[in-house]
């Protein structure tokens, strides 16, 4: 084998290491033990083999690492089969919990609305980073999709992007603006999102101001729960004043185009 060979399958192990946490080890097993195969039959055994790690192995492996699969269900779903596929989908006990109530509660205000989750956790390792995200290593954070209405007003499941982030609920030219004091501060990579939407999708849809609050409220009457962060400028607008409600910083990325909860 070559260098540019060897410098190739590094460089695609870490690729799928950062993308999947489990994808580089599989990849880095069947180069080893397939090394005279072709592409073709290679790809295939990743493909199979990963696939059952995925969804048949780590599920039974992952509560010793004090992690567990989210439960999805007719009120809980994943924002794509990306985030499963990924095993972006773990969390601790304790959250998987509350966002089994907090679900079903909100579905029996809004019944045949979901609440819909993006990135949370990897399934290993206490402190294995959850690229982009700065904190998301322990289990005990997950991002939420922001709820929306139709062009009749009425409650919708649709999102505007693809991936559920990447698309703003900008402050208006009344409301406080931390996006354009975080990028004048130098912080080029607070607006970066907007480069991960995957596409942007269903423009005829709004941001809900009354079931986005009801959404986070839910979340802040759970004492487990220890900080959500939004955009300073919808914390106003919803008049939400709970002290659970934190600005991230600008080392991170916005947070009007999702809602980041995590746990005491």
């Amino acid at each position: 084998m070559n260098v540019f060979k060897i410098i190739l399958h590094l460089i695609v192990t870490l690729f799928l290491t950062v993308l999947t946490q489990i994808g580089g080890v599989v990849y880095l097993i069947i180069i080893v033990t397939l090394r005279n195969k072709t592409r073709k039959i290679r790809f295939t055994y990743f493909s199979i083999v990963y696939l059952v790690f995925t969804y048949l192995v780590i599920p039974l492996v992952a509560p010793i690492f004090g992690r567990e699969k989210i439960y999805n269900s007719k009120n809980l779903q994943p924002r794509s089969f990306f985030y499963t596929l990924t095993n972006r989908n773990y969390v601790v006990p304790e959250m998987n919990a509350i966002l089994q109530s907090v679900s079903n509660s909100f579905q029996k205000d809004n019944p045949g609305i979901q609440v819909v989750y993006l990135d949370a956790n990897f399934p290993f390792f206490k402190g294995f980073p959850l690229f982009p995200h700065l904190s998301h290593n322990d289990g005990k954070k997950i991002d939420l999709s922001l709820i929306y209405v139709d062009e009749k007003g009425k409650l919708t499941n649709k999102k505007p992007s693809v991936s559920g982030y990447g698309v703003y609920e900008n402050p208006t030219n009344k409301e406080y603006n931390q996006i354009e004091i975080c990028k004048r501060k130098g912080n080029w990579q607070y607006d970066f999102p907007k480069y991960l939407t995957f596409g942007t999708i269903h423009r005829d849809i709004s941001f809900s101001n009354e079931a986005n609050k009801e959404l986070i409220q839910l979340f802040l009457s759970k004492k487990e729960i220890g900080k959500i962060f939004i955009e300073p400028h919808l914390k106003s607008r919803l008049k939400l004043n709970n002290s659970k409600i934190r600005f991230h910083g600008c080392q991170a990325v916005r947070h009007d185009d999702h809602i980041h909860l995590q746990l005491r």
